[in-house]
């Protein structure tokens, strides 16, 4: 891409996502969203690829009916109360067609058929921005309207997601497919608890994030997209395939690694909240995204391919690693420890 429209997409995104996290007006929020979504086409397109362009309309088609409906829902709200104020959603039909229109964006359960697709036609640095940053603001949208949204329809698509986002997860060969069922799953963990306690929901994303951003980067260094070049990549980056695998349990939930913090922590909100059936549910559903995950570390790291593959190995070891990776892995590990101190300020 040509540096003047790389700079001119990066500095739009982060303005567009600072516009509608920093907004207390429908019609800014809106803005900031739009500009989001203008900004990051041209870098889901760039390498001109016909599923890269097929994966631009499905994102484009999808985040312009779902940012029309958070107008519409705005517009009714103003009409029935006269207030363009975020935190003063009330109307009842506004809070029902919002829950779906941030749904939509999110890529919760029904609305999450163009996620996987469209994170398999772009390159990986594309698919951690579409992860992460570009979840950021209807994820903030939702923390200023949590007291309005709808209970039922929030919390039937959370666990829809959970359910769905490990069961589609199994059958997976390709790895940014696998990433996305698995950002559904951990969607139906931070939306059910959004309600009850916002504050968690904010410390799951935030974690997600960093575990997300781990996997990706390791995975873009090694120029790995599939499962079959995981399993021959060892050779290549030995030390990195390990890291990988410890970021891999993380986002997994296993303890002792940070990635067990938030699933603990909603686990006991929802108990508080006299919602044990739930919490079990969620638990078990878990098992089918840990399964996948530990498909993922077996693969990277403990075996060796059965058979010769078409992969071209590289047999020497790749230094040229970014040390940013080494930074994150060692967050992704190693800061539950730290976890009382963050435990207070939730």
């Amino acid at each position: 891409m040509n540096p003047y429209a790389k700079l001119i997409t990066t500095t739009s995104l982060a303005l567009g996502t600072a516009i509608t996290i920093s907004s207390n007006h429908w019609a800014m929020a809106w803005t900031g969203l739009e500009i989001n979504t203008i900004a990051i086409i041209p870098m889901i397109s760039k390498s001109h690829h016909p599923r890269a362009i097929e994966a631009t309309i499905k994102y484009f088609l999808v985040q312009a009916a779902a940012s029309a409906s958070i107008l519409f829902s705005s517009l009714i709200n103003a009409w029935s109360t006269g207030q363009w104020d975020i935190t003063q959603l009330t109307n009842p039909t506004s809070c029902l067609l919002l829950t779906a229109a941030i749904a939509m964006k999110l890529g919760l359960v029904p609305f999450h058929f163009w996620f996987p697709e469209v994170l398999q036609g772009s390159s990986l640095t594309t698919a951690l921005l579409l992860s992460t940053v570009m979840k950021f603001p209807p994820i903030a949208i939702l923390l200023l309207t949590s007291n309005s949204l709808h209970p039922p329809l929030l919390a039937l698509m959370a666990i829809a997601s959970a359910t769905l986002g490990g069961w589609m997860g199994l059958n997976q060969t390709q790895i940014r497919k696998i990433l996305a069922f698995s950002s559904i799953s951990h969607w139906g963990w931070m939306t059910i608890i959004i309600i009850y306690a916002p504050k968690l929901t904010l410390l799951t994303f935030l974690l997600y994030t960093l575990l997300t951003s781990t996997i990706f980067l390791s995975l873009n260094t090694s120029h790995i997209t599939k499962l079959s070049t995981l399993m021959a990549s060892w050779t290549k980056t030995p030390m990195l395939n390990a890291t990988l695998m410890l970021t891999l349990l993380s986002l997994a939930g296993l303890p002792p690694f940070i990635g067990f913090l938030p699933k603990w922590l909603i686990i006991q909100e929802l108990t508080k909240q006299e919602m044990t059936p739930t919490a079990l549910t969620l638990a078990l559903l878990s098992l089918l995204s840990l399964f996948f995950y530990l498909r993922l570390a077996y693969s990277s790291s403990i075996t060796l391919p059965p058979n010769s593959t078409n992969q071209t190995k590289h047999w020497y070891i790749n230094k040229n690693t970014n040390p940013l990776i080494a930074i994150l892995t060692t967050l992704s590990t190693l800061l539950l420890p730290l976890s009382p101190l963050i435990l207070p300020t939730i």
